[in-house]
């Protein structure tokens, strides 16, 4: 062995390349599975030891990052095509549009991705797999800490970090001064047999990686129950208009597999007033800069009536639901009156807005009451579009300025036949389906259309009646969503980030130090460590901690011979 004065690493040394492993030493530095046994299963070993095979290979990590990766392809068609539970209409348009599609996916349950006998398999195994991984593995890892560090191998020059020096301390004292210097960097130290100490260091590693699998089955199962039992309902309320948490009441509303209408929490509110801010000058004229709605909410049936706001990103929370603000714009209150004058329709009529300046459009559906001059029962429908901010007769288009009221106008185009409401079919209250309707002619023969301002009428031709602008009402748009589960997939993806950087960054390694007396009396110090793979922090650290044992156990002087000359040499 070589001396050092520095307390230097060696790169290991080997006479006997055939030698075998560390044994003990080297054992047990993970938790992963032991892979003992052929690669399958041997012929004639029979039902067991083919179940056998199967969970192993089940359970291999392997075999969960493939199942893994086909849960995420599997969740590609639920992406594309689209979901009865989401979109039952959406559904019907894409049936109609791909006829030739339509067994194919039906066959693959497409239409149900999330609950398909396919996609649930692939979640069930993946489940299983990482729970058979984890079990295992934490058996073994509680062994580990219950027990200790292995005893130094018989070569310590064969590991893969080594330095050695000489010292005229004892060998008690220096696997006295080692306990100490190992013990201050939190090593585990154990006193070893012939002259040795062992130490060992880095056990949150496997516990990071452990972390990170349980992690993973938390937001599996975070992610189940918010699937299964999840709601989500939008709901338009005009102001001074109210809404009632009931089936019913939405507009839209998309649920999970096992969701009960009864677990809707019971609330109500009423809106009150919003208001909206936008940037009036610069460069970002027209950029919103405050949205809010004020409302009065009343929770459960004989609850107390409270003042309540909401905001973008600020929604109002009410038994494990979050209600939250999604949109606004206008709705143009409007009158009509048959031919003989009678109001047979009055109502403030939401319009879409299509731009940021909230340029709108929508349809007007007169269904009941109306009758032609010649006591024909008729229905009649208008095209609309709505700008708050028009720039005034022959300088703009009907696009809005500003998304504020500046300028309103409201362009109507009038049609008169059947809506075709009465046909079972669901339609779009925005639009208007004019298949089988006719429209109104102007004098030239062309579609009857007129732009009003607030409070003027429009006159329908051949006496049909008249229109009226009447004045303009605000709506916001209110998205309700219950996601159960939610807190508990946030405190898995924690987990899981946290105990990933702790199996990445921690690194599981050995220290021994060994020291024996040699023939002339002179302590023989040897040092080596090992690492759970190859590292470079492992020999800085080896060498940091051999240069503080070295400080307590320093390098002895080399013995001075004399010449028969009597000379020093």
């Amino acid at each position: 062995m070589s001396t050092t004065d520095n307390a230097s690493t060696e790169a290991p040394r080997s006479e006997d390349p055939a030698e075998p492993a560390l044994g003990a030493a080297g054992a047990q530095l993970s938790t992963a599975p032991l892979e003992d046994g052929p690669a399958g299963p041997a012929a004639g070993i029979g039902v067991i030891g083919w179940a056998r095979w199967f969970w192993r290979q089940l359970t291999s990590m392997r075999v969960a990052l493939i199942l893994l990766f086909m849960l995420s392809l599997g969740a590609i068609p639920g992406s594309l095509i689209p979901q009865t539970n989401v979109d039952a209409m959406k559904v019907a348009v894409w049936k109609r549009d791909n006829p030739s599609w339509v067994g194919v996916a039906e066959t693959f349950q497409l239409f149900d991705v999330y609950s398909s006998v396919w996609f649930s398999a692939i979640y069930l195994l993946l489940f299983i797999s990482l729970i058979g991984c984890i079990l295992p593995r934490s058996w073994q890892f509680v062994g580990q800490l219950r027990g200790r560090p292995p005893a130094a191998p018989k070569r310590l020059d064969r590991l893969p970090v080594y330095t050695t020096w000489r010292t005229e301390k004892s060998p008690d004292e220096v696997l006295s001064y080692a306990r100490t210097v190992l013990g201050g960097r939190r090593f585990r130290t154990e006193a070893g047999g012939g002259n040795s100490l062992a130490a060992e260091k880095g056990y949150l590693r496997e516990a990071g990686n452990l972390a990170f699998h349980v992690a993973l089955i938390v937001m599996l199962v975070a992610f189940a129950w918010g699937q299964y039992f999840k709601s989500e309902g939008g709901k338009l309320v005009l102001r001074g208009g109210g809404f009632s948490n009931t089936l019913t009441q939405y507009d839209d509303f998309k649920y999970g597999s096992l969701f009960d209408p009864d677990d809707l929490p019971p609330f109500s509110f009423t809106l009150d007033r919003f208001d909206a801010t936008y940037e009036k000058t610069g460069p970002q004229r027209g950029t919103p800069r405050d949205f809010k709605a004020y409302v009065t909410f009343t929770e459960g049936a004989d609850g107390k009536p409270q003042k309540r706001e909401i905001q973008v990103n600020e929604p109002l929370e009410v038994d494990g639901s979050k209600v939250y603000l999604l949109g606004h714009g206008y709705a143009p209150v409007i009158s009509v009156t048959d031919p003989t004058g009678k109001v047979i329709f009055k109502d403030a009529v939401p319009m879409l807005p299509q731009d940021a300046s909230l340029t709108s459009t929508g349809a007007v559906k007169v269904t009941d009451g109306y009758k032609d001059k010649d006591g024909k029962k008729e229905q009649l429908g208008f095209n609309a579009v709505f700008v708050p901010t028009f720039a005034g007769e022959g300088r703009g288009m009907m696009f809005s300025q500003f998304p504020e009221l500046g300028n309103p106008r409201l362009m109507l185009s009038a049609w008169h036949g059947s809506l075709g409401v009465d046909s079972g079919l669901p339609q779009n209250v925005y639009q208007l389906n004019t298949s089988k309707m006719e429209s109104f002619k102007d004098e030239s023969g062309q579609l009857f259309k007129q732009k009003l301002a607030r409070g003027e009428s429009m006159v329908l031709p051949n006496g049909a009646g008249t229109v009226k602008f009447e004045g303009i009402e605000r709506w916001a748009t209110f998205s309700v969503t219950h996601q159960p589960g939610s807190g508990l997939a946030l405190a898995g993806a924690i987990a899981a980030i946290g105990g990933l950087a702790g199996s990445l960054f921690i690194q599981r390694r050995r220290v021994w130090v060994r020291a024996v007396r040699g023939e002339d009396g002179v302590t023989v110090v040897e040092m080596a460590g090992l690492g759970r793979s190859e590292s470079a922090r492992l020999p800085q650290e080896l060498a940091e901690l051999a240069g503080h044992l070295h400080q307590q156990a320093p390098t002895a002087s080399e013995p001075v011979e004399e010449t028969s000359e009597g000379e020093r040499g």
